[in-house]
């Protein structure tokens, strides 16, 4: 109840009138059951615009830290978050990927949809950067969909930096789910997990237009703010090696 009074009384109407979001693909988006909204990450707003355009709620993780700051400020910091779907995970420590995990697979499993970045972190420049393999441990576990998902102008709107977002219509193209069935059970094989990615990063970049980069995006902050390169060229997700394919019923793998 609160999430609908969040979207469609209280703050909702106000990023409608700021942002104007275009949208692409809606319908990909299945009416009912799990599903990932695998995303490129441009600006803090894309979780907040991406829940705008549809009709059932999306669940983000945000970091503890949203929800316990002491004082008016941090209770309506608190408030928000919850309102508008964020689920608290405390990302520090060795543990923090496993907790998303488990979290992101409670999510799907009780038939909601689930946001998720598979850069991991804001683009530092606007291009795509590689994507982590968290996001395809999750569809393999879970066997749930992955529906690619392109932001398009929020790094505009809100550049790195910029605490208040300037009003500008910003647009949402949504792909056509994707289907990972065929390595059910394969999700500890790394080379599958890295071809399991790509493929979601490449149909991610064939929705955002964007310039890829294969490096992670949190390498290149650390390596901008340390004043080096990049030192990557641009392209496409790299190809990687092809996964094997499971026996089929009544057959075992003679490798």
């Amino acid at each position: 109840m609160f999430y609908w009074v969040m979207k469609h009384v209280l703050v909702g109407p106000l990023l409608r009138l700021a942002f104007r979001p275009w949208t692409k693909g809606v319908e990909n988006v299945p009416a009912t059951g799990g599903a990932i909204l695998a995303s490129n990450h441009l600006a803090v707003i894309d979780s907040f615009v991406l829940p705008l355009v549809l009709e059932r709620q999306v669940q983000f993780l945000g970091k503890s830290d949203y929800f316990t700051g002491t004082g008016v400020k941090g209770r309506l910091v608190a408030g928000f978050m919850r309102g508008v779907g964020t689920i608290p995970v405390d990302r520090s420590g060795g543990k923090a990927s496993e907790a998303a995990l488990r979290t992101g697979l409670r999510v799907l499993a009780e038939g909601e949809l689930f946001g998720i970045y598979p850069e991991g972190t804001r683009s530092p420049d606007g291009r795509l950067y590689r994507g982590k393999t968290g996001v395809a441990r999750l569809a393999l576990e879970s066997g749930a969909p992955v529906i690619p998902v392109a932001m398009v102008g929020t790094d505009v709107a809100q550049p790195l930096g910029k605490v208040i977002p300037k009003p500008m219509p910003i647009g949402v193209v949504i792909g056509e789910p994707l289907d990972f069935s065929r390595y059910k059970g394969m999700e500890n094989d790394r080379f599958v997990l890295r071809s399991v990615t790509d493929e979601i990063m490449y149909a991610i970049l064939r929705l955002s237009d964007q310039e890829y980069v294969d490096v992670y995006a949190a390498t290149a902050k650390a390596r901008i703010a340390a004043g080096l390169p990049i030192d990557a060229k641009p392209g496409r997700p790299a190809a990687s090696p092809t996964p094997p394919t499971p026996p089929a019923a009544g057959e075992t793998d003679a490798r």
